[in-house]
């Protein structure tokens, strides 16, 4: 049974990453500063009346280095705090965020805790750092609950420069402003300004809130990401729909789903889907929808036995697949759930 005192408290999970890095004074070079002494550099931390734990991974990773292994461990590591806590922030690099925030997105099923990933730009320790910001309304935005007691943002999201964001509906689209990411297709669950105003339409509720919160750490990762683009050569195409050991192939489309005409290409899919290969069209686009019947080309796809994959993100598709993959031995039944909103990835 959880402690009643616990019900505003908050973990810290530092992973790695930018935010949690200072400068030396003499060197100028940059290191990571012990997160247990997190209110000498973020003080205001201290003016919460929740309490704020923290706990870091040790190594640290580089998120550029962020494999699923790392989903796994942060997974675990809720499920074995999950009574313990109101809410979990994970500090984490920019460059894959938009990944793991997906990935844990599927992982943490029936989740009715806010699991929040931020970071920043620039160091905590710099002047002009906007990770400070980001961890207080993170930690504010955690801690948030209605009246009866429950979390006003029960899901994983990504906060950063006053946005909260569903975490796989998320994109990095900029690698050297503040507004570093984006929801194309989803509006945002919170704005910060002088207040914090939550758009409770937009939250994802579990469908069935009575059932027990758990985790799948099961990961097929068997999947590849071909990306089409004028001059592709046949032999490349062949390499990455028709090679072994991939199980499913994400497509990157153009527009609204649509992909090269020649015969050769199209043959090659068939080929693809008649192994049993799962094929899902992703739009290159960053904002809209694969619609594969608008198009004579988009329409040859479906023919050949590629899926539609809606509005999702390409993070969103390689999550969603790999925890797919990693619980259904039958690609069948895969693809019968790809089209379907499990976590308020795709809009239906």
């Amino acid at each position: 049974m959880s402690n009643p005192s616990n019900k505003s408290s908050v973990l810290l999970i530092y992973t790695g990453g930018t935010i949690g890095m200072k400068e030396d004074p003499k060197t100028k070079a940059l290191s990571p500063f012990d997160f247990s002494q997190i209110l000498q550099e973020v003080p205001e931390l201290g003016k919460f009346s929740s309490r704020v734990d923290s706990y870091t991974f040790d190594p640290l990773i580089d998120s550029s280095d962020v494999e699923p292994s790392l989903w796994i461990r942060l997974t675990e590591l809720i499920r074995d705090r999950y009574d313990d806590y109101a809410g979990f922030i994970v500090l984490h690099g920019t460059d894959t965020m938009a990944y793991s925030a997906s990935a844990l997105s599927f992982m943490l099923d029936h989740l009715r805790k806010p699991v929040i990933f931020t970071g920043s730009q620039l160091p905590i320790g710099s002047l002009r750092t906007d990770g400070k910001e980001n961890l207080i309304s993170a930690v504010e935005i955690a801690t948030a609950h209605d009246s009866k007691g429950a979390a006003i943002v029960p899901e994983v999201c990504i906060y950063f420069n006053s946005q909260l964001i569903r975490g796989n509906r998320a994109c990095k689209v900029n690698s050297t402003s503040f507004d570093a990411f984006r929801s194309p297709n989803w509006p945002t669950l919170a704005d910060a300004g002088i207040s914090i105003r939550f758009h409770e339409h937009a939250i994802h509720y579990s469908a069935v809130p009575d059932r027990k919160f758990q985790i799948h750490t099961t990961l097929d990762t068997r999947v590849a990401i071909l990306k089409i683009h004028p001059g592709i050569t046949e032999q490349v195409a062949r390499n990455v729909l028709l090679g072994d050991g991939i199980r499913a192939v994400i497509l990157e489309t153009y527009g609204s789903g649509n992909a090269i005409s020649k015969p050769w290409f199209t043959d090659i899919l068939r080929e693809a889907a008649a192994s049993g290969k799962i094929l899902l069209n992703i739009t290159q686009c960053l904002a809209g929808e694969v619609n594969m019947n608008l198009y004579s080309t988009g329409k040859a796809l479906a023919e050949a036995g590629v899926v539609g994959g809606g509005d999702m993100t390409t993070e969103g598709a390689l999550a969603k697949l790999f925890v797919l993959m990693g619980e259904y031995t039958d690609n069948e039944k895969v693809k019968e759930l790809l089209g379907q909103d499990l976590k308020g990835e795709i809009t239906k």
